[in-house]
């Protein structure tokens, strides 16, 4: 079959490569479709992987075309998402149910092979079947939506509240999108491009809650808008020092401050700042991954769930679709920004 195989850092290739099997436990997904996620940049041009070579991508859906022993053969020619966290079944988190905490987890894309290819070995216990009302494109959206989801169940925001999130990539768009779906009205956003101004549009944000801060300072753009109280949420999903700073700073006494962006370096912070953490009794909340318990309440049967009832339309942030064999020109554009994007997805 054809893959792009990470051979090491900057070194990927579209090349031939043996059809994986489905082992015991297991399933053979034809990939229908597969998203870049920002991780994977790094990933492929800065740090490497775990091990190489490796089949990156992680954010894909597909048809199983194959079953291994003691899976049932009913499985065959199933649409199906796939969670790409593989736990390990054994660690206390994993023995509650905590999957996305497991200690000793594999990952599909990053420490086994995944989705960057035609065909992916996935275990039969991290797949979700599709409704027929979900389309391909947006089941392989499934992943950055749960995390986003999963980021506010944490929070647990009210209606009333005022939020604020800065980062407009995927996971961002995707968070607006189910705070607006679970009725929050005040949601104001940050960006720094025409480009981001106009997807916030396309989701529902107004131009007034859109703070471009090419020419405005977040934290004070957001104290104006509240009459100098601040937010009750503040989402950063970005995972820089200066956004952490600014959510410290914009939110109100008793505020939350929720981390969702992977840190880009260390993130020093000053007195002043750790004072009014203290003194506003402020929380910072951490959140990592997603749920997947095959229960209702976990979050990707929620988010299924929303794009039966077509409350979201993740849809609207896919910019470029590509065959298999141009898709090395989207890690391309992701690495130097060459062109506007939010999701750029293979698509068979």
């Amino acid at each position: 079959m054809k893959a792009y195989v990470l051979h090491g850092v900057g070194d990927y290739r579209y090349e031939e490569v043996s059809m994986p099997k489905a082992d015991p436990g297991t399933v053979l997904v034809k990939v229908k479709v597969v998203g870049i996620c920002g991780s994977d940049i790094p990933r492929i041009y800065v740090t490497g992987a775990y091990s190489h070579p490796l089949i990156p991508g992680h954010e894909f859906a597909g048809e199983v075309a194959e079953v291994g022993e003691g899976v049932s053969e009913s499985l065959l020619g199933r649409r199906v998402g796939v969670f790409p966290l593989i736990p390990c079944m054994r660690c206390p988190q994993c023995q509650k149910k905590q999957y996305e905490m497991c200690s000793n987890y594999s990952y599909l894309g990053s420490r086994t092979d995944g989705g960057f290819a035609e065909y992916v070995q996935v275990p039969e216990w991290n797949l979700i079947e599709l409704p027929d009302a979900v389309t391909m494109e947006q089941a392989a959206m499934l992943e950055p939506m749960s995390v986003a989801v999963h980021a506010i169940r944490r929070m647990q925001p009210s209606q009333t509240d005022k939020i604020a999130v800065c980062g407009l990539g995927t996971i961002g768009l995707c968070m607006v999108m189910f705070l607006q779906e679970m009725g929050c009205k005040e949601i104001y956003v940050a960006g720094n491009k025409d480009f981001q101004k106009q997807m916030a549009g396309n989701i529902g944000i107004r131009e007034e809650n859109f703070c471009d801060v090419r020419s405005a300072n977040f934290p004070e753009w957001l104290m104006d808008r509240t009459g100098g109280v601040g937010v009750d949420v503040f989402i950063d999903c970005v995972g820089k020092s200066d956004v952490l700073k600014q959510g410290i700073k914009s939110l109100a006494a008793g505020g939350k401050m929720v981390l969702v962006g992977n840190p880009a370096s260390d993130i020093p912070l000053e007195k002043h700042l750790y004072w009014k953490i203290l003194r506003s009794q402020l929380r910072l909340i951490g959140t990592w991954n997603s749920s997947f318990t095959h229960e209702q309440t976990d979050d990707w049967h929620y988010v299924l769930e929303c794009l039966e009832k077509e409350t979201v339309h993740p849809e609207k942030l896919i910019t470029h679709r590509m065959s298999l064999e141009e898709f090395g020109r989207g890690f391309e554009i992701m690495r130097v920004k060459s062109e506007d994007y939010v999701k750029i997805m293979m698509i068979e």
